[in-house]
């Protein structure tokens, strides 16, 4: 059994105090509005695409710290791990409305499809101009010919920032949605975890890993993945990972691509590093070239240890849409 080990207060009021201090932290990008929306500090001219998505709080800096210049104009939290209520995600589409249109961005988990849908309806009466388009790029569940059960997971960075930057571009909401569909639809993430996580609101564990062992394919909330194997080295991770992800999207010599390691909260710094350099060499070994690479925390799971892998293919429009400038809490382009 897992010891939660916290800083907090009363967790009734644990989201309030963690979205003002978000603010607070983050006073030049976003600021609250209405109904704890998490919106854009200094708006988009309202002839631009606006771009929002709702998530549970918990796995910050996602989602609302992809919320920003060049990325999201609106983002709706919910409770720790838990979707808004279909009330607050339409009052963020209404907030987002304009004769440009809007681009709603949903992962794929059961709580954010159904507030979702709910608010696309009512959206729908309204007359809202609104496009969604749904993250589904965790290669361990479903196929990708019908990616229904995929989770969304930290691939929806790759999404947000390509149509974020096509919408400051100025495109058209078609050019913008076919834009994200098309992001999507090349991207694969593939997740592992040595070490669970507990809910800090309650402190119950929501995961668990033996010792000695990885879970490859664990989801962000603990849900079950491809199996468990004996821990291995960073590089040895990095090619059983990096193969799946080669085959799922069918990548072949002479691809480009986009390779992210995200942090999935006890992870440090060192070990996504470790991992990242493993991947370019990986892929370059089989004439794939990782054209743009990072590291860092941008989806989190409490102090969840294990990394999440996505390579995204690239052609040259989306290059330049993940080169575009863009600033938000989370990740920054000039």
């Amino acid at each position: 059994m897992m010891a939660m080990k916290k800083f907090l207060n009363d967790p009734e009021n644990l989201v309030q105090e963690l979205l003002d201090g978000f603010a607070l932290a983050n006073a030049n990008t976003i600021r609250l509005a209405g109904s704890n929306l998490v919106v854009r500090a200094t708006p988009k001219p309202a002839n631009k695409v606006a771009l929002v998505t709702l998530g549970g709080s918990g796995h910050e800096p996602a989602l609302s710290g992809f919320v920003g210049e060049g990325m999201l104009d609106i983002s709706v939290p919910g409770e720790i791990f838990a979707a808004p209520g279909p009330p607050r995600v339409i009052e963020a589409l209404r907030m987002a409305n304009r004769e440009a249109g809007v681009l709603f961005i949903v992962l794929n988990h059961a709580g954010d499809v159904m507030s979702a849908e709910v608010a696309m309806e009512m959206a729908a009466k309204e007359g809202l101009n609104v496009e969604m388009v749904l993250t589904h790029e965790d290669i361990s569940a479903g196929t990708r010919e019908d990616p229904s059960e995929r989770r969304g997971l930290a691939g929806c960075l790759a999404v947000i920032k390509a149509a974020g930057a096509a919408a400051e571009q100025g495109k058209s909401l078609a050019e913008c949605t076919a834009i994200a569909v098309r992001m999507e639809r090349n991207l694969g993430t593939l997740a592992v975890a040595v070490q669970g996580a507990t809910h800090p609101a309650t402190g119950d564990v929501i995961a668990t890993v033996d010792e000695g062992v990885m879970v490859v394919g664990m989801g962000q909330h603990g849900e079950a993945g491809g199996g468990t194997q004996p821990l291995k080295t960073a590089d040895e991770t990095a090619a059983i990972m990096a193969d799946a992800l080669i085959d799922d999207l069918g990548l072949e010599r002479g691809e480009k691509v986009l390779a992210i390691i995200n942090g999935v909260g006890s992870t440090t710094l060192m070990e996504q590093y470790v991992v990242l350099r493993a991947v370019k060499k990986h892929l370059a070994a089989k004439g794939i070239d990782a054209v743009r690479c990072i590291a860092g925390e941008f989806l989190t799971v409490q102090e969840m240890a294990g990394f999440q892998m996505i390579l995204g293919r690239l052609d040259d429009e989306l290059l330049a849409l993940w080169d575009a400038p863009c600033h938000c809490p989370a990740l920054s382009r000039k």
